[in-house]
């Protein structure tokens, strides 16, 4: 049993949006994930998928990326990326993934899962940079905090002795730093912190390893070559 992360799949198995045009690491990346995945995960191991899963702008568009996730060994835990469109709410994505028995994947909003003595937590985020006045951004930002606080809460009433967070969002990065999430993370304890979200040009903003006494990992598919990084046995 172990568990493992991955994010920033960007699968287009329905849509005409597929990321080889960017060449490079890109080139043949839902064979990468699909190889790589089965591979290296077994069926009693768990993997979080940190957002940005489907290109589908409804459920419908992105059933056949589901399918292909469903194939895919282990148990799956997915949360919100800014480009998943067909996001709704909890209930009508597990009827949906039901009606089309899809057994295997579980959605992180507004709840915690527990992986042996350690809690998985977490939620979308924003992206924060240091002068964003917008309210409108400032009322997402809000209840990114909100949600975020409701999982990490759900953690310690699970008893965990160790609470690992996913973000898709990073909360730190080279010019930035998001201080109310960072205060969260550091009130309950948290040991890691597991995010996605960067690309390409922007990887050079990345924080990995010990910050602030915390692990920061990224976890974008181009930047672990689609191969899931083991977090855990």
């Amino acid at each position: 049993m172990a568990l493992y992360a991955i994010s920033d799949l960007h699968l287009s198995n329905s849509v005409s949006k597929p990321m080889d045009v960017f060449g490079g690491k890109w080139q043949g990346y839902m064979e990468k994930i699909r190889k790589n995945w089965t591979h290296l995960v077994s069926d009693d191991d768990t993997v979080v998928i940190g957002g940005d899963i489907s290109w589908g702008i409804n459920l419908e568009q992105a059933l056949a990326d589901f399918q292909m996730i469903e194939r895919l060994p282990g148990k799956k835990i997915i949360l919100k990326g800014n480009h998943d469109l067909w996001w709704s709410t909890v209930r009508k994505m597990t009827q949906f993934l039901e009606a089309y028995e899809i057994h295997s994947i579980e959605f992180l909003f507004n709840n915690c899962f527990v992986y042996g003595d350690t809690g998985i937590c977490g939620t979308r985020g924003w992206f924060f940079e240091e002068d964003f006045k917008e309210s409108h951004d400032e009322k997402i930002f809000r209840r990114e905090l909100i949600r975020l606080e409701t999982s990490l809460k759900a953690a310690k009433q699970q008893n965990v002795s160790e609470i690992i967070c996913f973000l898709h969002y990073p909360p730190i990065y080279t010019k930035f730093r998001c201080g109310e999430i960072l205060d969260l993370l550091k009130a309950y304890g948290v040991s890691r912190c597991v995010y996605g979200h960067l690309h390409s040009d922007s990887l050079r903003y990345a924080v990995t390893g010990q910050q602030e006494g915390i692990e920061f990992t990224l976890t974008s598919g181009d930047f672990i070559d689609f191969t899931p990084i083991l977090l855990k046995k």
